[in-house]
């Protein structure tokens, strides 16, 4: 019961994420410096595992299941642990779209199944000078972070090939919104005619670069990789 709970929602996360990602691409940014020196600022990853054989390194786009600990730099206290805090239930998230904080984004790429890094996160690149929670403004983030899968992102050639309905390698108006229904509909968010029409609206208007009416496999890809 629990795993098919688990399953579920990681499965309509991976909807939600695409969606996301469609409308908001994340930018191109650089990484933090991988180095065994401690450098609370401007951030650093240190490599505390890795495995024998890597068959896939992580990139943006991608979707992580990691497991996780949390820990305030200034006195070492835990702040959040998927371990703990999770019913012990690893967590998906989308790599390079902002979705996590931005130092997991810099830190995480080029990561393989089964690796472990430790990063440090300074503020800017967490949760700034308001803090949240349990974090305090101003706080440098240490977090201990295993690699348990990678999957293909929302915003994969696999992706685009399941919306691309007559294999015409570009996406039209009502393959985008066949697509978007099934999937929310599927994982019971419901979502009208007019809110599908308004997001079908919004991606076109940000992905149709040339504005022919369709989104080709180039559009759809690009902002991908250069996340």
């Amino acid at each position: 019961m629990g795993g098919s709970f688990q399953a579920a929602k990681s499965s309509f996360h991976v909807q939600f994420s695409f969606a996301v990602s469609f409308l908001y691409p994340g930018s191109s940014t650089p990484q933090l410096e991988i180095s065994h020196a401690v450098t609370p600022h401007p951030g650093s990853v240190e490599v505390l595992h890795k495995p024998f054989l890597c068959h896939r390194r992580t990139k943006w786009g991608d979707l992580m299941l990691v497991h996780y600990e949390g820990f305030l730099e200034r006195d070492g206290s835990m702040f959040h642990s998927t371990h703990k805090h999770n019913n012990g239930q690893p967590m998906w998230f989308t790599l390079g779209i902002r979705e996590a904080l931005k130092g997991w984004d810099r830190g995480l790429k080029d990561m393989c199944v089964g690796e472990k890094r430790k990063l440090t996160i300074p503020p800017a690149l967490a949760y700034g000078k308001e803090g949240k929670g349990k974090i305090p403004p101003e706080s440098t983030l240490i977090f201990n972070i295993d690699l348990l899968e990678i999957r293909n992102g929302p915003r994969s050639h696999e992706s685009f090939q399941e919306m691309d309905l007559n294999d015409d390698w570009k996406l039209s108006k009502q393959e985008v919104k066949i697509y978007l229904k099934k999937e929310f509909e599927k994982h019971g968010a419901v979502v009208n005619d007019t809110q599908h029409d308004a997001l079908v609206e919004d991606i076109f208007d940000k992905e149709d670069e040339d504005s022919d009416g369709f989104i080709s496999a180039r559009e759809f890809t690009y902002k991908h990789d250069e996340l």
